[in-house]
């Protein structure tokens, strides 16, 4: 399995490709009318040596699942927190171009630019297909933050010093938040509320909980 130990150059590289990336993030509403939606996960096996990244395509809004793929790809980069996506993006983007159709949106289960260098793996997939990604991740990577109220719907910024980077989102009333941020042609503002859109009564948005199932338990969905 990878380590960081020896790994300076490849780590150095990916920095460097993360601020490249950065520059082309688009943080407006760059799409039209949703009517598919993914969302993508990845797991490990064979003592984390190779990966398994899912993506479960579903109709908006009614979240019913239409397409999915499951991708196995060994593991070429180290686990370096703020470096996600070089570990898993490669992966996932393979899945997502087995799909028959690329979504009109992609929910990441990981940060967008809620990231100390603004490009997380939403960021990083959404510039490199050119298509609109959320990040939506489980716990905090960056930033600092108030938790919102308990109420389901509610949220509070997330901050970088002066700098609103995402939102800390209840999605279930009295259940831990998660923490939502864009990734690519979506907005900061219309960020939580597409992650609500896609949330019935899980603390997981539909598309999270569906990819997770596949790619961490092999549960297919019905399609």
């Amino acid at each position: 399995m990878p380590t960081i130990d020896g790994h300076d150059d490849q780590i150095a590289a990916a920095i460097a490709e993360q601020q490249a990336l950065r520059a082309r993030v688009v943080l407006r509403d760059v799409f039209g009318d949703l009517r598919v939606v993914a969302g993508v996960d990845a797991g490990f096996e064979q003592d984390g040596s190779v990966i398994r990244a899912a993506v479960v395509a579903l109709r908006f809004p009614e979240l019913t699942p239409v397409d999915y793929a499951l991708v196995r790809q060994p593991v070429t980069f180290p686990y370096v927190p703020g470096l996600l996506a070089f570990r898993e993006a490669p992966a996932i983007i393979a899945a997502l171009d087995q799909l028959r159709a690329l979504p009109d949106l992609v929910i990441c289960d990981g940060h967008g630019i809620a990231h100390p260098r603004r490009c997380g793996i939403a960021c990083h997939i959404g510039v490199l297909l050119d298509i609109p990604t959320i990040g939506c991740a489980k716990q905090r990577l960056f930033g600092r933050f108030a938790l919102p109220p308990p109420e389901r719907g509610a949220r509070s910024p997330i901050y970088d010093g002066h700098e609103q980077i995402g939102w800390v989102l209840r999605t279930r009333a009295g259940a831990q938040p998660v923490f939502v941020s864009p990734g690519h042609r979506v907005s900061l503002d219309r960020a939580p509320e597409l992650v609500m859109a896609c949330t019935t009564r899980f603390r997981l948005p539909e598309t999270t909980r569906f990819a997770h199932r596949l790619a961490s338990h092999g549960q297919l969905p019905l399609v």
